[in-house]
């Protein structure tokens, strides 16, 4: 006999765990301090010859290769021509501003708005790190609120 086959329920939702949620636990739980000596003792096993060890340091600090070699036609052919990709690629973003000006007006503005952001970020996290019971504290401010609301 057939099964039946089941529906999705319709319409939309949201989830209530997301990745950056389980991240955000994960760090309030392993402080930078206690990671940093996690990562010490790895290093000492990796050098005294703890292949796993070594693998995983390799994964976090050289990443694994997403590229494919080039084929050695192609490199023979490149040679050959005195072109070079790495060249191509880190000037193709300048070539198309010179090209297209009025595509890339407001490029400085951007730029400029995206660095006020990341100084903001790095300037709360060094007032995050220099105070580390702020979590604590926060936690036990919120409990005596909500015991002199009930």
């Amino acid at each position: 006999m057939a099964r039946k086959k089941q529906g999705y329920i319709k319409g939309t939702f949201t989830h209530r765990r997301t990745e950056a949620d389980y991240m955000g636990v994960l760090l309030d739980a392993v402080p930078l301090e206690e990671w940093r000596e996690v990562v010490s003792a790895t290093v000492a096993a990796a050098k005294a010859g703890d292949a796993t060890a070594r693998a995983w340091l390799a994964q976090y600090l050289v990443g694994k290769p997403v590229a494919t070699a080039p084929a050695p036609l192609t490199v023979v052919v490149q040679q050959l021509s005195g072109r070079d990709p790495l060249v191509d690629k880190l000037a193709k973003p300048h070539i198309e501003r010179a090209e297209y000006p009025s595509l890339h007006a407001d490029d400085d503005f951007k730029d400029a708005l995206k660095a006020r952001v990341a100084d903001e970020l790095r300037a709360l996290e060094a007032q995050k790190s220099n105070t580390p019971e702020a979590g604590a504290d926060a936690d036990r401010t919120r409990l005596s609120a909500d015991s002199s609301a009930s």
